[in-house]
């Protein structure tokens, strides 16, 4: 009997203690003081489904979403909207085929996704695929991408497949900053909404082989008081649709705009020493060329900034009207001997509409076409990252100082290559540009907006040197 109530004791001992440790693995920590749990790791208390059909359960204290056969995205949301926040928790996906995100200051229209029900709002990614976009912001339902994680590459390994990552999201007033596993990784500066629900999506799937596939939240924590921004590190670049707008991070980080939305300060017209009486003009926020000659050169010529340049990181938006052309050029030089009886010559970001202008076609395999280096090399984008007709796109031009440039239009990457090669210079052997003495060589130039005698405007022009 005795030795048979010490077994007994040592099986309950065993079992007690096997229990404590489950009920250890499921119980959500306490909240700390001024934060809020979203979910109590036991039942959906506070959250409801909208759109598909995939399914959400509580699975040892985490939120599962599982991926369903022949539904759009699904996504449970929170009861109630948030206007600023810090929003805390940890996300797992298991493979890289999956795809989920956290929805932000977001809303819901029943009648949209003909009649399915649409929700839209910016997006926390989560995107384990090989592109590594995860903390990047998608406008989900509505706009696309805002932040694509092509903009800070130095993040892209943050996420881990398989294991829990900790995210965190700060929404203070017109700024969402990301963060993955303590790695910064997206900035953006947007004014579309002060405040909506927040939700966790299950993504749609195309192929029937990924019906089931899951995706896992727990500790899901909110504080919408005594906000508290976490440092960000130096050097992130940021998206702000704010128009002529710099962030007190982007000026203590370098950079400056190069056309503050009212005067025509800072651009004087290319050979000239102020700034073109005609063909250009400043206004409603826009510094823009006049449509008058549809040729090169235009009425009032280029325009270019005063200094010189050597390696920069440049952004700019322009916005186009219908079979226009124009260009962003760098590494400008205005010498005499270089002077041109059309544009003034240097490397140049083409800025042109596809669709309509003849240029387009010219050229070697697309290289006149936008966001092209023109005539060198031809942009590598996708149509879904281009603008349309009337609406802002946002080009980018980093030059580092070991020589190696970097094209972007809306944030992804179209093209690099390293100025001065051998490579770079049989290009120029075969262009237009080869009757200049080492063309786009120079150490230093000025920086352009082309006059092609088509109305383009631009606006957002901020440079930060390297």
């Amino acid at each position: 009997m005795k030795k048979h109530s010490i077994l007994t004791l040592a099986a309950l001992a065993i079992t007690t203690f096997g229990l404590a440790q489950r009920v250890q693995r499921v119980q959500q920590p306490q909240p700390q003081p001024g934060w809020t749990s979203l979910f109590d790791g036991k039942t959906l208390n506070g959250w409801h489904k909208l759109a598909g059909t995939a399914d959400y359960k509580v699975e040892d204290g985490a939120i599962v979403g599982t991926t369903a056969p022949n539904s759009g995205n699904t996504f449970l949301v929170t009861d109630k909207e948030y206007g600023n926040f810090i929003l805390e928790m940890d996300v797992r996906i298991m493979d890289t085929t999956s795809n989920s995100g956290v929805q932000l200051r977001s809303h819901y229209d029943p009648s949209g996704h003909q009649g399915k029900g649409l929700v839209y709002g910016c997006q926390f990614e989560i995107d384990p695929s090989a592109r590594r976009w995860s903390g990047g912001i998608y406008d989900e339902g509505r706009r696309d991408w805002l932040y694509p994680g092509s903009l800070n590459p130095k993040a892209g390994d943050a996420f881990k497949v398989g294991a829990y990552n900790h995210v965190r999201i700060e929404c203070i007033g017109n700024e969402t900053r990301t963060w993955i596993n303590d790695q910064a990784v997206a900035y953006l500066v947007d004014t579309m909404d002060k405040k909506g629900f927040i939700g966790l999506q299950v993504h749609a799937v195309t192929n029937p082989d990924f019906a089931g596939e899951k995706v896992y939240f727990k500790n899901i924590r909110i504080k919408t008081s005594d906000l508290q921004p976490k440092p960000f590190p130096p050097g992130v670049y940021v998206v702000d649709d704010i128009p002529n707008h710099l962030t007190v991070y982007e000026k203590n980080s370098g950079w400056k705009l190069l056309f503050d939305g009212k005067t025509s300060k800072g651009w004087v017209g290319a050979y000239k020493d102020h700034f073109p009486d005609t063909g250009w003009t400043v206004e409603n926020g826009m510094i823009s060329v006049h449509e008058l000659t549809g040729k090169e050169g235009g009425t009032g010529g280029d325009i270019v900034t005063p200094e010189m340049y050597k390696a920069f990181d440049l952004s700019f938006e322009f916005l186009l009207t219908p079979g226009a052309n124009s260009g962003v050029k760098y590494f400008v030089r205005l010498s005499p001997e270089e002077k041109n009886s059309g544009s003034a010559i240097g490397l140049e970001y083409q800025i042109l509409d596809d669709s309509l202008h003849p240029d387009a076609k010219l050229g070697r395999n697309g290289d006149r076409t936008l966001a092209s280096l023109y005539d060198l090399i031809p942009a590598k984008k996708q149509k879904r990252f281009i603008h349309p007709m009337g609406q802002w796109n946002t080009g980018r031009i980093i030059v580092y100082p070991n020589n190696h440039v970097e094209h972007y239009l809306n944030g992804v990457k179209v093209l690099e290559y390293e100025r001065g090669s051998q490579a770079f210079r049989d290009l120029v052997a075969i262009s237009k540009y080869k009757i200049w003495h080492e063309f786009g060589e120079a150490p230093q130039g000025h920086l352009l907006l082309q006059d092609h005698g088509n109305n383009v405007r631009f606006r957002s022009i901020k440079i930060r040197t390297l």
